[in-house]
Parts: C-alpha cells; sequence; structure tokens
C-alpha cells in the first residue's frame, strides 16, 4: 500500500512538472512569423500611398533581429511606455550584424533608415507598428520611414527575451539593388540564429518560444531520479 502512494506521489510530481513546461511553452508561442507580418503591413500601407512594394530581405531581417538582440542584452531597454532606450552604433549594424547572419561581405550596401520598438504586452504586427513608430515620436523624418521613396527593401527581426518579457521588434531598410545586396551565404541560407525570427519569404515560422531547452533536456535525468529512489 505504502508503495503504490508513493508511486502516485512520483506520477503526480511527473504530470506537474510536465504541465508546467507545456503551459510555459504554450504561453508564449507564436503563431507564423510575425517578422513577414510586419513586412505585408508595411507593403499594405505604401501600396494605398501609391508607393512601389519593398523587397523582402532575408538578409536585412537577419540583421534586424541581431540589432534586437543587443538591446535585449541591455537592462531596461524596453521602457515603460513601450519605447526603446536603445541605439546601437550605426557601424555594428554593417560590420557585426552582417558578419554575424553570414551576409555576404561585397553585398552590403546603404542602410536608409531604421527603426526600433517593443511592446509589453502585445505581439501582433499593428501593435508593432505601432510601437515602432512611438519609438520615432517628434521626429518627423522617423515618424514617415516607412513610405521612404528611397526605399528599396526591408527587414524585420522579431523576438522576446522570456515568456513574460517583451516583445522587441526592429526595421532596417536599404536603397540598394534589391536583387543584389544584402545576400546571405550557403545558398542562401546564411548562419543559422538560434532564438527569435526575421523576415524572409520562405520563412513560415518563428523561433520566439521560451528558452525551454534546458528543462526539456533535463526531463529524462528526473524520470530516472524518481523512478530509481
Amino acid at each position: 500500500m505504502r508503495g503504490i502512494c508513493i508511486f502516485k506521489s512520483k506520477l503526480a510530481f511527473l504530470l506537474l512538472c510536465v504541465w508546467m513546461l507545456l503551459g510555459a511553452a504554450s504561453a508564449a508561442k507564436i503563431h507564423g512569423n510575425p517578422a513577414n507580418d510586419l513586412v505585408a503591413l508595411i507593403n499594405g500601407k505604401r501600396a494605398a500611398s501609391k508607393l512601389p512594394a519593398l523587397r523582402n530581405s532575408a538578409g536585412l531581417g537577419c540583421m534586424a533581429l541581431q540589432y534586437i538582440s543587443e538591446c535585449m542584452a541591455m537592462a531596461a531597454a524596453c521602457s515603460s511606455d513601450n519605447t526603446v532606450a536603445c541605439q546601437p552604433p550605426e557601424a555594428h549594424i554593417t560590420e557585426v550584424y552582417a558578419a554575424n547572419c553570414g551576409v555576404e561581405l561585397p553585398t552590403v550596401d546603404v542602410i536608409s533608415g531604421r527603426l526600433v520598438g517593443c511592446h509589453r504586452e502585445r505581439a501582433g504586427p499593428e501593435d508593432a507598428l505601432q510601437a515602432l513608430l512611438a519609438s520615432a515620436a517628434g521626429n518627423t523624418t522617423n515618424a514617415t520611414e516607412i513610405l521612404g521613396k528611397e526605399h528599396t527593401q526591408v527587414g524585420a527581426g522579431f523576438d522576446r527575451a522570456h515568456r513574460r518579457g517583451p516583445f522587441f521588434w526592429c526595421l532596417l531598410f536599404s536603397s540598394g539593388s534589391a536583387n543584389s545586396t544584402f545576400l546571405l551565404e550557403a545558398g542562401g541560407k546564411g548562419i543559422r540564429q538560434t532564438h527569435g525570427c526575421f523576415s524572409a519569404p520562405d520563412r513560415t515560422s518563428c523561433n520566439a518560444a521560451p528558452r525551454l531547452a534546458g528543462a526539456a533536456a533535463a526531463l529524462p535525468l528526473l524520470l530516472l531520479l524518481l523512478f530509481s529512489s
């Protein structure tokens, strides 16, 4: 009888652990690729203003993801009014982020605009655009960045540090040739990014779920300890 009670206790504890892991993952699950949704939203607004659509650049998108990764590493990067208190050096964009993404060096070109923002509660593209434009409030040039006539392509990055942390977004624009700039190495794959997501026509999912890899990997060990004692 006592053995049955111990078994039930272990089983209940195990089920609780699994429930917590699955609950944490579902709480922050991101459907689709929000970075692609943001690019589509921007191109829709450009079409409404009779401006040409911007090419969805995977190279720029990956670099935008690198941008917010640097911001998230800073303390208090997202303020209480959903604006980003982060401005990495201009040189980092082309000298650091491009290399981290595997952008072919000869194809790195002009960055004609950038917007970065955050939102503490929502992850939708409309909320992202509002946060991005709010970050540019008071600067007319930046506030109308998405309608810049000089832009030819755009890349968007999206990430969340943890399941209760703020959402971060970044847009990078370029006026370079849409067919020959910011090209990724390895047949367009570049260097794999371990977290977050960036815009690209062939990327339909987002790797911005909570970082539970360590906990998931520990589950078999937990099982072993429970049932061997």
